[in-house]
């Protein structure tokens, strides 16, 4: 790490730009197994806050490694790097009130940006590890920022069933490894905020729960 760099704080302050915005950043993190529902979720949730006259914005998964991280791959070590980076760039998001869809990557570094600029970022990613989800919450947490974990849950066999990219089949024939569920682990939310199950919940009724939750927290405001 560089060592002759200063940080230059701004001269507009969080609560400017609540005022100004009439929202309140926060990271919502989506997680769950490929095919549970995430991405839709997050583009429809996304959506909806634009018509409710929300600054929102989509960070996807996929498309996050076409550039930030297209350096990395998918082993236990760059798949924590993937959440990190998100996360941090999310948190910068926050102080800017504004909201933001992500959907895998180096996460809480890329979160962490957005959230300190205020945005509501909507983060959709599988992140399978407790303890990189663990470090997001802690990065937006250290400095005060919002943070929320939904866990987007399917059973195995219904997410296979689904496979609407054809990498479960891929991954049980060993043409892909490390596949997340099959042949690399998903360790589930203890303590998510919101658990939406997509085998019972339809698209617009887990928008429905979050946007509630939000305005139940006072993170958006009814015009």
């Amino acid at each position: 790490m560089a060592t002759n760099i200063t940080f230059h704080p701004g001269s507009v302050n969080n609560e400017e730009r609540i005022e100004l915005l009439k929202q309140r950043g926060i990271t919502i993190w989506l997680t769950g197994l490929s095919a549970s529902g995430k991405s839709t979720i997050a583009c429809a949730l996304e959506q909806h806050l634009l018509h409710l006259h929300k600054f929102t914005y989509r960070l996807d998964g996929d498309n996050v490694r076409f550039g930030l991280n297209k350096d990395l791959g998918f082993d236990e070590k760059s798949r924590t790097e993937n959440i990190r980076r998100i996360g941090e760039v999310r948190r910068l998001n926050f102080h800017a009130s504004l909201p933001i869809k992500v959907v895998f990557g180096n996460h809480h570094q890329v979160s962490r940006l957005f959230t300190d600029a205020g945005c509501i970022t909507l983060t959709a990613f599988i992140s399978p590890y407790r303890a990189d989800r663990a470090l997001a919450r802690k990065i937006h947490e250290e400095t005060g920022q919002n943070f929320i974990e939904v866990f987007v849950d399917v059973p195995l066999e219904v997410a296979e069933l689904r496979d609407p990219k054809g990498l479960y089949r891929r991954a049980r024939a060993g043409e892909i490894k490390e596949f997340t569920g099959i042949s690399a682990p998903y360790e589930a939310p203890l303590n998510a905020e919101l658990h939406i199950n997509t085998a019972k919940c339809e698209v617009k009724d887990a928008v429905k729960i979050i946007t509630e939750y939000l305005l139940k927290k006072t993170y958006i405001t009814e015009d």
